[in-house]
């Protein structure tokens, strides 16, 4: 799942005017966002070992935006209903595996720390503490996500977290 990203129109204007101190650099991977290639495609063609840093920088500052691809739809029995199309739950092992639930729970907890602060989102630090099952785990999945990308640096690696929780949860 690779996100796709388009050009606003302050990155249009940019790239016609020239009105900021944009590097070099950051002006060549906003030249190639165009709407088609994805951040793999683009991480082929630009050669740049910070790209999501660039991606991110480009985001915050209104030059791009991602576009929300449609996923391959998935079989109903691995789908979670409450959850964006582009993130698919695994489907529910037949015996829980305690030490997978204790990752996924300490997973949220380190991260909501990480990226929003000890203090913030109690509401969802509180459920993933309290989640006994991967059911009551992935409902905490959507506000965790939310909270994550409310932040600048966890914009950045949304992508990359949340596929990591994917794979546990």
């Amino acid at each position: 799942m690779s996100r796709i990203f388009v050009k606003t129109q302050k990155g249009v204007e940019e790239i016609g005017k020239r009105t900021s101190d944009m590097s070099l650099r950051v002006r060549r991977i906003l030249i190639l966002v165009d709407g088609k290639r994805s951040v793999d495609e683009l991480r082929e063609l630009a050669l740049a070992d910070d790209l999501d840093q660039t991606l991110g920088l480009l985001e915050e500052s209104g030059h791009i935006g991602p576009i929300r691809q449609p996923e391959a739809a998935a079989p109903a029995s691995t789908a979670d209903e409450s959850a964006p199309k582009e993130f698919i739950f695994r489907k529910i092992p037949d015996t829980p595996d305690p030490k997978e639930m204790e990752m996924a729970r300490h997973f949220i907890l380190n991260t909501l720390y990480t990226f929003c602060g000890q203090w913030a989102h109690l509401s969802i630090v509180k459920a993933a503490s309290a989640a006994s099952t991967h059911e009551e785990l992935r409902k905490s999945f959507i506000p965790w996500y939310n909270a994550i990308v409310e932040t600048g640096e966890g914009r950045r690696r949304a992508e990359e977290l949340s596929a990591s929780l994917l794979k546990v949860i």
